[in-house]
């Protein structure tokens, strides 16, 4: 992903991520669980924003782990230098077990085949692995299920530790509906995790930690919170669960604005055609503004026609089909000279769009509108220091 502290001359577009902003994302997370550790999750690039800089900057705010999915994220993490536990859980077979013991990561453990892996890098390492065993309360995803397989992982898992192969340091689960309060399923899997993790401990297990509470758990569910709660998509500033509250109401401020420079501003007459399949027509005289991003910068397709973006304090919306590389604004006569801004969405502070709007457009979640961004989007990092 490219990367900038500050831009040093006009860019085509840029993704600024505002590190204050997400380090009062994490205070306020750690005071919806107050009695809870952190987990900041930074997955697949910090949900689009970068995953180096704001894995350091969640840790400057007080997050006592991360998070990631594959095993390759962890890894690039301690490769920049990040201390502290890292948590990774999406394993496939032969995947880089040796190499996570030996950068002292904490594996997840689904199934009988990803302890046998963890087991036999334990010995190669000569040092015991970090295992979490992950059950499977009712998400159907990854995870063990409860009765005989969890009860044969769990007997595997501490004759492997009595050999001093490796340590049980956590049990946890993952929600299904956590973003529907009152949905059925959360009480349901609430009641399976705890017998599942008191099976556990009955057998021998002491983990360091059980969690199970996400960001909208984290934020609606006290009940959930255990020993540690994971936040993901609320650390960057958007609201899990919409329907419930805007990222303000959460105490929560998006860290991404993206924006771009009109590449061309131009009059066309009525009728005039623009983009692909002519899907938009010019209803009379007009101007038209270029906006040079597209899908494959992660522009969804599905805004064409409906996608919003704010253009010297008026909102526009994308003309016509969005193409890979750029889209086009009707700017209704107004002529804002080439290079103006395009403010596609960022917090909403200078009434420009917010990234739930770009995903009511789209019909789609905020999750992946900041996730998609493309690397050809630079990230501009503001206000990297730590505040006070």
């Amino acid at each position: 992903m490219s990367e900038r502290t500050a831009p040093t001359a006009p860019l085509r577009a840029r993704a600024e991520i505002d590190l204050a902003a997400l380090r009062a994302n994490v205070r306020a997370l750690r005071a919806h669980a107050p009695g809870a550790a952190v987990m900041t999750v930074v997955k697949s690039e910090a949900y689009g924003h970068g995953a180096v800089p704001c894995a350091r900057a969640a840790v400057a705010a007080g997050a006592s782990w991360l998070g990631t999915a594959t095993p390759e994220e962890a890894l690039a993490l301690r490769a920049a230098g990040l201390p502290g536990r890292i948590l990774c859980w999406l394993w496939t077979p032969g995947g880089p077990w040796r190499e996570a013991i030996e950068a002292e990561l904490d594996v997840s453990v689904s199934g009988m085949w990803a302890l046998k892996e963890a087991v036999e890098a334990a010995r190669g390492a000569d040092r015991p692995a970090r295992v979490q065993l992950k059950a499977d309360t009712g998400l159907g995803r990854n995870g063990c299920p409860p009765g005989d397989d969890w009860a044969a992982l769990v007997r595997e898992a501490l004759r492997a530790e009595a050999e001093g192969l490796l340590r049980v340091t956590g049990l946890w689960s993952h929600f299904a509906c956590a973003d529907e309060p009152g949905h059925p399923s959360i009480a349901a899997q609430l009641g399976v995790f705890r017998e599942m993790v008191a099976y556990a401990e009955a057998q021998g297990v002491r983990p360091e930690v059980r969690h199970i509470a996400n960001s909208p758990a984290t934020l609606t569910l006290p009940e959930s919170h255990f020993d540690l709660v994971r936040t993901g998509i609320a650390t960057y500033g958007i609201s899990p669960s919409p329907e419930l509250g805007t990222p303000a109401d959460f105490g929560l401020r998006p860290v991404m604005t993206l924006s771009a420079s009109l590449a061309l501003v131009k009059q066309v007459p009525g009728g005039h055609g623009v983009s692909y399949g002519h899907r938009y027509v010019t209803l009379g005289d007009t101007t038209l503004g270029l906006v040079p991003l597209g899908y494959a910068d992660g522009i969804p397709r599905h805004a064409s026609s409906a996608g919003p973006v704010l253009v010297e304090g008026k909102w526009r919306t994308v003309a016509g089909r969005v193409a890979m590389d750029q889209f086009v604004v009707d700017l209704g006569g107004d002529e804002p000279a080439a290079g103006a801004e395009a403010l596609l969405f960022g917090p909403g502070d200078r009434g420009e769009p917010t990234a739930e709007d770009w995903a009511q457009a789209a019909g789609t979640i905020a999750y992946e509108i900041v996730t998609r961004i493309g690397t050809r989007v630079p990230r501009v990092y503001v206000n990297e220091e730590q505040d006070g």
